[in-house]
């Protein structure tokens, strides 16, 4: 069969993005780079039909599209994937692939045509109720024109004392119906249960607000892995990341 991937343009592929988030059905740590125009496009055709998609960025956000970071196809497609990943590689000029280990199509690929793969980040989703209680501790929402400890805070803080000694939120740019929460816990607070109880709380205002709590933290920091999954959420995969080797070309 004829295989092909051909540069487009993002409105080319949006059909073929839907059917990809909704079989994904997690949270796409990278789905707003399209939106901002971070991102370059490639329609996948068997045959001269177009049955996918896959798409490229770059580590350094403005630098070259290096990086192969979506690949998409339709089901009575997939028996052609290996031949139409490596047509991807070629027309992008693709030197990396990143995929979510949760994403399966193309984390195989990755598998399949890189090699150096490192896991730099691991995935989160919501798995529990958790109930922890912190007397004397105020969990409320961050007042407008209010100045705390930081100058980049969440919408939502912790207060002991007066004093705010933790903020968080989470962040909406990621695809329907999932949210990313993130948050900081003053230094001099830090391994006392704030940031768990923090993150507890923040859950509850997410799925109210309509969407489903995620998170991501990197690998090297036990710290907050321990506080996510202390919160009731747990890991559900990693960021990996491959050199794309030559001689599978």
């Amino acid at each position: 069969m004829d295989c092909k991937a051909t540069k487009t343009d993002l409105d080319n592929i949006q059909v073929f993005r839907r059917l990809f988030l909704q079989e994904s059905n997690c949270q796409v740590r990278y789905n707003a780079v399209h939106e901002r125009g971070w991102s370059d496009s490639y329609l996948l055709t068997l045959d001269g039909i177009a049955v996918g998609y896959g798409s490229t960025n770059s580590q350094n956000i403005k630098g070259t599209r290096e990086t192969v970071f979506e690949f998409y196809l339709v089901p009575h497609a997939r028996n052609q994937a290996r031949q139409l990943f490596r047509e991807l590689l070629i027309a992008s000029g693709a030197t990396l692939v990143e995929s979510q280990s949760n994403i399966q199509l193309l984390c195989a690929m990755l598998h399949e045509f890189t090699d150096n793969i490192c896991a730099p980040v691991v995935l989160f989703e919501d798995n529990t109720v958790t109930e922890h209680v912190l007397p004397g501790v105020t969990f409320r929402k961050l007042e407008e024109n209010e100045k705390i400890y930081t100058d980049d805070p969440g919408k939502y803080v912790l207060e002991v004392n007066e004093e705010v000694v933790a903020n968080g939120g989470f962040l909406l740019h990621y695809n329907m119906p999932f949210a990313d929460l993130f948050m900081d816990v003053k230094e001099d607070y830090r391994s006392k249960g704030y940031g768990s109880y923090l993150l507890q709380e923040v859950k509850k205002q997410c799925y109210l607000a309509g969407r489903i709590p995620a998170a991501r933290c990197n690998v090297a920091n036990p710290v907050s892995r321990a506080t996510l999954l202390k919160a009731g959420l747990k890991v559900i995969g990693h960021m990996l990341i491959g050199q794309v080797k030559m001689q599978a070309l």
